[in-house]
């Protein structure tokens, strides 16, 4: 069944054509990915179909019994609300009942006087909520908010931060369980952990999406299509982000999009993509070896490609000390007692939850927060180049022009092969025309601000390059082009994120923040660093079990990442040969109890929380479980 339909759909905001013949349709069960770069109309397309934004000429045509919700990037909430209240703001009829419920049941319990009207009220209410199932709603929408990584419901929706807002309207969303979802870049602000849960819910979901999403792990997981606007053009590729790269890289060779050539980028990232985490822990030699062939191919240059070139600056033995530094407000230890010594060619990926610290690292190392304790010591050959997540406090001034920002750093720019170029051609190779270039600063989308704020870091020409967060509301492509980049800079490397291919793409070394302020330090990128603490945690199970059997498979499947190099290069034991021989079956029998316990949980939930708490725990057991024995048989086929 068709959803909705847009028929010759025009778009247009004077200085900038959005949309001028844009056809699509939404069918059940499409789970749609909405690419294109920044400022290209993305969320305005999503805003038209939720009703928010107006059409300027085509047809825009809903089946009249689909719901649709919207969830913007930032959501707007009541501060005054707990974080229970906001999840069921909505007026679903269900969530309704919820509400009040919860709301008499606040009221009793801080009640001194007669409660007879509200016990009778809420005696209704639950008579209601069991007719309609409404039990069943509020256990969803806890378990969910844990999941999300929510567990103080009672909490002011004031008090919380942005990322925090946005996990409370993902919830809110998902709990309406409407025809149609629109979310525009849900993974902002999650980390990695909530971004697999929803990667998994998503796929599962039996409404049909349409996302906007830099994510391309999750936009490759989740999707069954693939929505690109491209010069205010929409094309429609059925299938997922890897498919797209297929048929983009394909129309290149044949020569049939001459204006929408991304070859070699989309080259590179399809084959990353198509890789398992064994494949990518190679050395980091081989990769960019193949990388460079690649390089070598010819390609004609595309209108809409980002182009990043920039002069490097020389950059000494000495970079970055950090000695037994320490930081913490209050009673709330952040780090404690770090040392580390930055080399030159160094590629630092910094991981950990919300509100870890993260963030207070870079401020220390570029010296805008001073430690409690401890010394930072800097190169005197170092020029900081930092990308800072709050990108928008740092152009305080929106009437600025865009060249007049630019400018401030520099009227010329030297690129990497020598020529000498003026601010305004350097703009245009980031995508910003000349009528653009004279526009203030407040006219550019999100995407825009900051995509123009990393160009204004990279004209500085830095020697160490700090990227905090950075691919929030960068596109696609531009990240990939960035991906790029990064891997020739001559310089040292700090990335803090929560986009694991990105990081997988552009990191040798991983600083995961732990408990208590204790930074531990893994090799390799962020699929090695999951690797690790998954073994980490398979070895904990094994120590605490009481079965001998479980216990020799688990260890057996929970060493392999620590085997010496050495040791794959040896030929099959017997005992090896006949491991590999039955560890397929194994896997399937796993996955077959997992695809099980998923049934019973999503599609037929039960209102029992202790019941779907220990689901939900022997569902993340079994995902540990496949991993490992996965990882075993990788190993395995490896010395075959």
């Amino acid at each position: 069944m068709t959803l909705f339909t847009l028929r010759s759909l025009k778009k247009n905001f004077g200085i900038k054509e959005i949309l001028k013949d844009a056809n699509f349709s939404l069918e059940e069960g499409d789970k749609v990915g909405l690419i294109g770069r920044n400022g290209s109309g993305k969320s305005t397309l999503l805003k038209m179909i939720a009703g928010l934004e107006s059409i300027d000429g085509g047809e825009f045509w809903v089946n009249g019994g689909a719901k649709i919700v919207y969830l913007p990037q930032q959501p707007e909430m009541e501060d005054e609300h707990t974080v229970l209240e906001q999840v069921f703001v909505e007026s679903n009829e269900k969530m309704s009942l919820v509400r009040e419920y919860e709301e008499i049941s606040e009221k009793l319990s801080h009640s001194q006087g007669d409660t007879d009207k509200l016990m009778a009220r809420l005696s209704v209410v639950s008579e209601q909520m069991d007719a309609l199932g409404a039990w069943e709603l509020e256990n969803n929408a806890k378990i969910i908010l844990n999941q999300l990584g929510i567990n103080d419901l009672e909490a002011k929706v004031g008090s919380l931060s942005g990322g925090y807002r946005k996990r409370i309207a993902i919830a809110s969303a998902l709990l309406l369980e409407p025809d149609v979802l629109l979310m525009d870049e849900p993974t902002n602000h999650l980390d990695a952990l909530s971004v697999e849960w929803l990667q998994s819910y998503l796929k599962r979901y039996r409404g049909a999406l349409l996302l906007i999403t830099h994510d391309r792990y999750f936009l490759d997981q989740v999707t069954n299509r693939i929505l690109e606007i491209d010069q205010a053009d929409l094309f429609s590729y059925s299938g997922n982000y890897a498919y797209y790269l297929t048929k983009k890289a394909e129309a290149e060779e044949s020569g049939q999009s001459s204006q929408r050539k991304f070859a070699g980028v989309l080259r590179r990232e399809l084959e990353w993509l198509s890789r398992g985490p064994k494949a990518r822990s190679t050395k980091q030699k081989a990769r960019i070896d193949r990388i460079r062939d690649m390089q070598a191919q010819e390609f004609k240059q595309d209108q809409g490609k980002v182009e990043i070139t920039t002069v490097g600056r020389r950059i000494g033995k000495k970079v970055i000390e950090l000695e037994n530094i320490a930081k913490s407000y209050g009673d709330r230890i952040l780090i404690e007692d770090f040392t580390y010594i930055f080399n030159p060619e160094d590629r630092i990926g910094i991981v950990g939850p919300n509100g870890a610290g993260k963030s207070t690292l870079m401020n220390i190392i570029t010296g805008r927060v001073e430690p409690d304790r401890g010394s930072v010591s800097i190169g005197s050959t170092i020029h900081f180049g930092y990308f800072d997540q709050h990108s928008d406090d740092l152009m305080p001034n929106g009437s600025q022009r865009v060249i007049e920002y630019l400018k401030e750093v520099a009227e010329l720019v030297k690129t990497s092969d020598g020529t000498v170029i003026t601010a305004s051609q350097m703009l245009e190779r980031f995508l910003f025309p000349p009528d653009q270039q004279y526009a203030p600063i407040s006219k550019l989308s999100g995407g825009e601000k900051r995509r123009l704020f990393l160009l204004r870091v990279l004209m500085g020409a830095p020697n160490v390059l700090i990227l905090d967060e950075p691919t929030n509301d960068l596109d696609v492509q531009t990240l990939g082009v960035l991906e790029d980049y990064l891997e020739d800079f001559n310089g040292c490397v700090i990335v803090v994120s929560h986009d694991r291919y990105f990081l997988d793409r552009t990191v040798d070394t991983i600083f995961a923040f732990e408990e208590g302020g204790k930074l531990r330090q893994y090799p390799g990128n962020y699929s090695i660093y999951i690797e690790y603490k998954k073994t980490e945690e398979n070895a904990a199970k094994n120590s605490e079990s009481q079965s001998t059997n479980t216990s020799k498979s688990v260890s057996s499947n929970a060493t392999v990442a620590t085997i010496d190099k050495s040791d794959k290069s040896r030929k099959l034991s017997f005992k090896e040969k006949k491991e590999y021989e039955t560890m397929e079956a194994k896997i399937a029998q796993l996955e077959a109890e997992k695809e099980t316990i998923e049934k019973t949980l999503y599609s037929n939930p039960s209102s029992d929380f202790t019941k779907v708490q220990k689901l939900t725990e022997k569902l993340a057991e079994l995902t540990d479980a496949i991993d490992a024995a996965t990882e075993r048989w990788l190993e395995l086929a490896e010395r075959v």
